[in-house]
Parts: structure tokens; C-alpha cells; sequence
């Protein structure tokens, strides 16, 4: 008795976790015996109302019949037998027959301040017709049901909690036994525990069992006895874990790459040498600084401010964020750079802090600004080339249709430019150009756009014009600037201009038809006597006229033969053997004369003719090549240009095929020409088209490289073979040290994803040799041969004996 009580002593003094574990158990257990009890006691109590209600269904069914009977014989003696027969029912305490019309029969008493529940049903007579004689109310007493609820309330509950009591008392004492006296053991032995201070592995009070060395309590004792070993583990691991930590600070502190390391409220808390080297602050003074609030300027620190503020944004949303940032030194000077800014993360996969990493990537950017301007903008004039100006149009419209405004379109030819450049050589030509650029835009105001179209052509756009007669004021001073001389080597020359003027919405609501009208009114003003302009009209038909005329004949030119090829040699740079031709397509119309693709293919590609005639080009290119092998005995390769409306054809490449079928010739030797603004459509299907081509083994091309949009990117996802420099690029390697460094810097781009480069435009001799020095694999152009018919080529080939395969 006295070791028990010692025992409880213990339990209530020394064991708080037994006695917190015996009141939780006493809560939930009462809570679930109450639960329990209570489920227990309504489902009693709902399956004596059943009882009740199912005798009251069976008074129902036993009497409503007999009764009804009784009713219609008037046999009350009957009648009253039947009720009193009811009335000793169970539980039933009153009757209460109505009796049709206005009569009543009550039996029995509902004791007071009772809980009853009541049952009624009509009574029927049943023959040839259905007559209601009256309706019987059973009225039954619950006070059984109650009774017998009460005292198994009382009964439950007292048995279930000394149950509850007692169970509770036996786990806590087996608890108390087996676990809390060993966790105390174990507090104890922990206190004691250091690194300075060895003891005698920790040994639990219990017997040394398979089942014991198999439990918690001995995984908790094995665990707190290998710590002590892991300890001298693990101060050797920090030693060697700050040996690194060292060597990567080292590795930062010299990273080519500027490196910033931020906390969580993106403070500056590192910043390494190349930093300081890149950006001119020293790593002391920005410490506790953000990183876009460096600058004392308010402005460029607003600006920055806001990028940082995206940047974070993108960063919690995506975890890294990285881009091209035109950034600023201490000094003022913008540098471009690249930036990654990634979280540091804890072990739980919080961000702890920022790694912000920075490259000075500002001589790249000056290459790609140079492309970019090369794409985009006339190398001559500096204005926006065509495809500029008709993205300019497009947005001009929409602003226009977005505030209910006009737009003025000029299309302006300049007059008697070919007898100029035919007279005075090509430079004076490229002189007059550059001055009648130069004059057309100062007649502008900041939001209008002037561009260079091509040879003399040029289109200004006038958006926002509130009406017709702007667009005539702007045409009176462009032909006024255009009154004094041009200076032209040496020579004083007087140049005009025709100009064209169509509007937006008046004369059209599209870009395409815009640019017809005002084409069509251009022709008007010459018609006029030059140097004047023209509005379009509806009755300017005639340019119209001439389309369609040009269109009817270029849909019988293939029945009538009227097409013909001619072909230009395309030769190795370093040898100046010839590899390969190109096709070129020619019109000659007995009407029109020789008719050169600029004009008619347009038309062709915008009517559809573009299909037949591509088809036909294949086939004779491809027979003409194999004709060749014949004349020369070595293969000589044929190229073709593929238009984009070709391209796209569901046909494409079965046309392709069947013409190296029907020819012989290999698929090697045929070689097509794609234009860069084709692959910058990047759709499946273009893909996919290609690849097709590349496995038939079929030699693909990049016609007239960058004088579109830069197609860098897709060199490297689609399957060509050649890269053909256009001749813009070429013309002035000579004299202009931008465009050498330009032509070098492709050759050694194409060169290196294994790609061969083709000079077009190749004119004089100097240029071979340019050429030949840079690697540059095969060249074209008049220095070797003009595009010839092929009776010519074929004698060209004869005297040519320098063929290389």
C-alpha cells in the first residue's frame, strides 16, 4: 500500500506529462461515452415511437374496414365492442369517432399535461358507390417512452463513467511505467551532456529485450548515444565546410561576372571587384542600399525604381528573371547589361536573399542595333525601308480608326532618275537620293514618317489629319524644296518629283488598296507634266486597268511560252570555278516587252499565277541542269527562288519532287532559295515543309540575308545548307569600314552553325579578293557574268572550262 502510494506521490508531483495524458483521456473518453450514450438512448427512443406508430398502422388496417361496417349497419353495441377492443391497446388512451353528418363518439381519457401522439383515418363505405361515414382519431400517451429514456440515462451514465474512470488510471499508471520515467531519465542525462564533459553511454531502467532494443524509447537512447560521436564529425565537417565557404567567397570576389547578393528587403549585403570595376561604386558605400537607387539622379533613380520593382515581381512569381537592362555608371555613361536575378533559398525553400549576376554586354548590343537598323531601314537614305513603313501604316490606321481621324499617304517618284544615274554613274545617283531624302523630310512634322520603297520611290504617311487639305500643303512644300539644283559631281542638276496622295478612310480603309491609289494617283502627276501632285479619284482607272490587262496576259504567258529563264554563275570565291546557277525568271510579252519580275511577280503571288509558274520554273530549271551535265561532263547545281505564296501551297514539295523525277536530276544538285521574311512566319508547317525538303536531300537556301527582320534565331532551327549575303551588304566592303566588319562578322556567324555563305552582287575585283580573304565560300554578280538566256549560258559554259563540281 505504501509503494502505491509512493507511486501516485510520484505521478502527481514529478510525471506533469502522465497527468496532462490522464486528463485528455478523462475529457475524450467522457466526451465519447456522452457521444455514444446519447446515440445509444435516441435510438431507443426513435424504436418505440415506431412501435406506437406502427400499432396505430395497424389499427389502421385491423379495424378501418369492420368498423365501416358497423357504421353502415348502425350496429352501435358492435361498434363500441370494437373501440373498447382498441382502447386496451398498448400505450392507446382515447378515441374519438366523428360521425357523419355532425355526430361524435369518445372513448377513453388523455391524462393531463401528457405527451401523445395522435393517428387518424377516414372510414369508408365501399359498394356501388364510395360513401365517407366518418373519421376515427387514435390519441396514444408517450410517458412510457419518456420513463424508460430516464432511467437508461441515469444508468448509463453512471456505469460508463466509472468504466471510463478506471481505464483511464490503468493507462496512465502503464504509461507512467514504460515511457515517462525513461523520458526523465533521458532530461537528466541530457543536462549533463557536453563536449567537455564524457560520460557512460545513456542506459535505460528496463530489461535488455529484442522487443525493447526494437522500440522508441531505445531508437531515442541509440540516437542520443551516436550524437556524441556525431558531434566531433560534424565541428571537423563546419572546419571543412568554411574551407569552401572561403574558396567559393573567393571564386565570387573573382568572377569575371559582376556579382550582387541581397536579403530579403533586396538591401545590398555583397558586391564583388567586377562590380566595382563595371559600375564605378564601391562595394563600402553601397552596403545597405537598394539596387535600383544607386544613382543620385531623381529621374534615372525613378526609372530604375520601377524596373526593380517588375523585376521582383517576376522573381516571386516565377523564380528567375533575366533580360537586357540599359544601365548607368557612377560616371553617367549608359552601358548595357545582362542581368540574372535568382533567389537564395534556405533548406524549407524560402527565399533567404538575392543573387543578382551582370555582364557588360554593350558591343553586342552595338552589332545588334546595327542589323536591327540594317532590317529595318534603308542603307542609303537612313529612312525606313518598305517593310518599316507598312508596319507604320498599319499602326497609323488603327490609331486613326481608335480617334476618327484621317491619314494622308504620298507615294513620290522622282523624275528622270534613271537617265540621272545612267548619265552621272551610280554614286551621283546614290547622292540624289540621299538629298531628295533629306528635303522630303524636312517637310515633316515630328509624327509623319518618310521611307524609302526602293530604287526612286518613297511613301510618307501622315497620320492624325483632320482633313483633305493637309495632305495638298505637304505636297506644295515637298515640290518646292525640290526647286533649287541638285550639286551632282561637280554638275548642277534640277530633279522632280511626281507625287501621289491617297486617304484614309476617303479613298480606302485597307493598307494595301492605299497604297494602290496612291500609286495610281503618283502615275496621274506624271501624266500631268511632272513635278506636281495628285489626289486619287475613282475615275483613275487606268492604273487599275493595266493590272488587270498584265493579269489576263500573265494567265496565258505559260500556254503561250512567253516565260524564259536566265541564268547567273555562281562561282568558288577562291578559285572562281563554277559550282552552280541560278534561275531567274524573265517575261517576255509581245505586248509589253521583256517584263522584269519585280513588276509581275507581285501580281502573280497576289492572284495565285505564282503556283503554276513556280511549277514550271522548277521543271525547266531542273531539266536545263541535267542538260548541262551533257555540255560539260561534271554535275553543276541549279538554284531556284521559292516565293512565299509557293511556299505555303499544299503541293510544294510534291511539285518539288516530280520535277527532280521527271528531270533525273539529283536532289542534291537543286538547291532552294527561301526568303528570310518566309522562315520568320515560324509555323508547324513551315517546319515541317522544310524538313521534308532537307531529307529528300535537297539543298536549302537563305535568299538576300538581312535585308529583312534578323532571322539569327532560325538559322539554327531549320535544315539550311547556305547563306546568300545580299548585295547591300557587298557593294561597299571597300569603303565602308561598318559594312567590311558587317560581311566579316556573318561569314564567321554562318561559318560557325556550319552553314556556306554566298556574295551576291559581286562587281569588281577588289571584292574577290575581299571576299577570298574572309572565307567567304562562293560569289555572284556581274563581275563573273550578267543573268543570261540559256542558249548563252550553255555558250558560256562551253568557253568556261574552269567547272568545279
Amino acid at each position: 500500500m505504501q509503494k502505491l502510494s509512493t507511486r501516485l506521490q510520484r505521478f502527481r508531483t514529478g510525471s506533469p506529462l502522465s497527468f496532462r495524458l490522464l486528463a485528455w483521456i478523462l475529457l475524450f473518453s467522457s466526451l465519447f461515452t456522452l457521444i455514444a450514450s446519447a446515440i445509444q438512448l435516441y435510438s431507443d427512443y426513435r424504436k418505440d415511437l415506431l412501435q406506437i406508430d406502427n400499432r396505430m398502422l395497424m389499427v389502421e388496417t385491423g379495424y378501418a374496414s369492420s368498423l365501416a361496417r358497423s357504421l353502415w349497419a348502425l350496429d352501435q353495441k358492435l361498434l363500441q365492442t370494437q373501440m373498447e377492443g382498441i382502447l386496451s391497446m398498448p400505450d392507446v388512451v382515447h378515441l374519438r369517432l366523428r360521425i357523419e353528418p355532425d355526430s361524435e363518439l369518445v372513448m377513453g381519457d388523455i391524462p393531463r399535461e401528457a405527451k401523445t401522439t395522435s393517428h387518424s383515418f377516414e372510414l369508408i363505405h365501399r359498394g356501388d358507390e364510395m360513401f365517407k361515414l366518418g373519421e376515427l382519431t387514435v390519441t396514444a400517451d408517450l410517458n412510457r417512452v419518456y420513463t424508460d429514456m430516464q432511467r437508461k440515462v441515469g444508468f448509463i451514465l453512471v456505469t460508463q463513467f466509472f468504466k471510463t474512470f478506471l481505464v483511464s488510471i490503468l493507462i496512465i499508471w502503464i504509461f507512467q511505467y514504460f515511457v515517462t520515467r525513461h523520458l526523465s531519465a533521458m532530461a537528466n542525462y541530457a543536462r549533463e551532456f557536453s563536449l567537455t564533459n564524457p560520460t557512460n553511454p545513456l542506459r535505460l531502467d528496463r530489461p535488455d529485450t529484442p522487443r525493447n532494443r526494437r522500440d522508441e524509447l531505445a531508437q531515442v537512447t541509440d540516437a542520443i548515444n551516436h550524437m556524441r560521436e556525431r558531434l566531433n564529425e560534424d565541428v571537423a565537417r563546419q572546419e571543412r565546410d568554411a574551407a569552401e565557404i572561403r574558396k567559393f567567397s573567393k571564386a565570387i570576389e573573382q568572377s569575371p561576372s559582376s556579382v550582387l547578393i541581397c536579403d530579403r528587403q533586396w538591401r545590398i549585403e555583397f558586391a564583388n571587384q567586377k562590380f566595382t570595376q563595371l559600375t564605378g561604386y564601391d562595394a563600402g558605400t553601397i552596403l545597405g542600399k537598394h539596387p535600383g537607387a544607386l544613382s543620385e539622379n531623381a529621374m534615372e533613380h525613378r526609372e530604375t525604381r520601377n524596373l526593380w520593382q517588375s523585376i521582383r515581381l517576376q522573381v516571386l512569381r516565377v523564380g528567375v528573371w533575366q533580360g537586357e537592362v540599359n544601365s548607368v555608371r557612377r560616371n553617367g555613361e549608359r552601358f548595357w547589361e545582362q542581368l540574372i536575378v535568382t533567389p537564395i533559398k534556405n533548406s524549407s525553400g524560402e527565399a533567404t536573399g538575392y543573387l543578382i549576376l551582370g555582364e557588360d554586354i554593350s558591343i553586342r548590343k552595338r552589332y545588334e542595333q546595327q542589323l536591327l537598323r540594317q532590317a529595318n531601314y534603308d542603307i542609303l537614305t537612313g529612312l525606313p525601308n518598305r517593310m518599316l513603313a507598312l508596319d507604320r501604316l498599319k499602326l497609323a490606321l488603327a490609331q486613326a480608326r481608335r480617334e476618327s481621324s484621317l491619314v494622308g499617304v504620298m507615294f513620290l517618284d522622282l523624275d528622270n532618275f534613271k537617265h540621272i544615274n545612267d548619265t552621272l554613274g551610280h554614286d551621283a545617283g546614290d547622292n540624289l537620293l540621299i538629298e531628295a531624302a533629306r528635303r522630303i523630310s524636312s517637310c515633316l512634322r515630328g509624327t509623319s514618317t518618310v521611307a524609302r520603297l526602293g530604287g526612286d520611290e518613297f511613301l510618307v504617311i501622315l497620320p492624325g489629319l483632320a482633313g483633305s487639305e493637309a495632305t495638298s500643303q505637304v505636297a506644295e512644300r515637298i515640290l518646292k524644296t525640290f526647286e533649287p539644283a541638285y550639286l551632282l559631281n561637280g554638275q548642277e542638276v534640277f530633279v522632280t518629283t511626281s507625287i501621289g496622295i491617297a486617304m484614309f478612310p476617303t479613298d480606302s480603309d485597307n493598307s494595301g488598296t492605299l497604297l494602290q491609289h496612291a500609286d495610281a494617283a503618283m502615275y496621274q502627276a506624271k501624266h500631268k507634266g511632272k513635278s506636281s501632285f495628285a489626289h486619287f479619284a475613282p475615275e483613275m482607272t487606268e492604273v487599275s486597268h493595266e493590272r488587270l490587262q498584265m493579269e489576263s496576259r500573265m494567265r496565258r504567258a505559260l500556254e503561250l511560252n512567253e516565260f524564259e529563264l536566265y541564268f547567273q554563275p555562281i562561282v568558288h570565291t577562291d578559285s572562281g570555278a563554277l559550282c552552280s546557277a541560278e534561275a531567274l525568271l524573265r517575261w517576255n510579252n509581245p505586248t509589253m516587252g521583256m517584263v522584269m519580275p519585280d513588276r509581275f511577280i507581285p501580281l502573280a503571288e497576289e492572284t495565285g499565277l505564282i503556283i503554276p509558274i513556280g511549277e514550271w520554273v522548277l521543271q525547266e530549271a531542273c531539266k536545263k541542269a541535267v542538260q548541262w551535265r551533257k555540255i560539260t561532263g561534271t554535275d553543276i547545281g541549279v538554284s531556284v527562288n521559292v516565293s512565299p505564296r509557293q511556299f505555303r501551297d499544299q503541293g510544294f514539295t510534291a511539285a518539288v519532287m516530280d520535277a527532280l523525277h521527271s528531270s533525273g536530276l539529283a536532289p542534291e544538285k537543286l538547291e532552294l532559295e527561301i526568303t528570310e521574311r518566309l522562315i520568320l512566319d515560324n509555323t508547324i508547317e513551315t517546319a515541317d515543309i522544310l524538313k521534308q525538303l532537307d531529307a529528300a536531300g535537297i539543298r536549302l537556301s537563305v535568299d538576300d540575308f538581312g535585308t529583312g527582320y534578323s532571322a539569327l534565331s532560325y538559322l539554327k532551327s531549320y535544315p539550311f545548307d547556305t547563306l546568300k549575303l545580299d548585295k547591300s551588304f557587298v557593294q561597299d566592303v571597300m569603303k565602308e569600314q561598318e559594312d567590311a566588319s558587317l560581311v566579316k562578322a556573318i561569314i564567321n556567324m554562318a561559318h560557325s552553325l556550319g552553314l556556306s555563305v554566298i556574295a551576291e552582287g559581286v562587281e569588281e575585283e577588289a571584292q574577290t579578293h575581299f571576299l577570298q580573304q574572309h572565307g567567304c565560300d562562293y560569289s555572284q554578280g556581274y563581275f563573273y557574268s550578267r543573268p543570261v538566256p540559256h542558249a548563252d549560258f550553255e555558250k558560256w559554259l562551253r568557253t568556261n572550262h574552269r567547272v568545279q563540281a
